[in-house]
């Protein structure tokens, strides 16, 4: 199970990465998925995808530092760069359920991102 769930959110991270937000969104849970970070709370899968897209302009890479998979739950260390601000920190865990993301919950510190992006950045 493990295995599997750390698949699903390798395939989330290259689809972000490639900007590919048609298959980001098919990872997703149709029903009760949510997102929780610093900037937003989202229960809406589509809003989850609006969301990076909107920040896909200024998003330059992800580098992922380490990944931990326990059955159902992966947690991502990673690096955002973007255009905007220096690389940002980010602890992202998400929970897998038949093979779809159904809760993603992100940690890091969007200080550099609001001052040098202004009010609009929501993800």
């Amino acid at each position: 199970m493990a295995d599997d769930a750390a698949q699903v959110a390798a395939a989330y991270f290259r689809a972000w990465r490639a900007k590919d937000f048609t298959t980001l969104r098919a990872l997703l849970a149709d029903e009760d998925f949510s997102y929780t970070g610093p900037l937003a709370r989202l229960d809406d899968a589509d809003a989850c995808r609006d969301s990076l897209a909107r920040l896909a302009p200024v998003t330059t890479d992800l580098v992922i530092r380490r990944t931990f998979a326990a059955g159902d739950d992966v947690t991502t260390w990673l690096d955002l760069h973007t255009t905007i601000a220096e690389p940002t920190e980010v602890a992202n865990w998400m929970h897998v359920e038949n093979g779809r993301i159904t809760g993603i919950r992100t940690v890091y510190d969007p200080r550099a991102l609001l001052s040098l992006a202004g009010p609009s950045t929501d993800a």
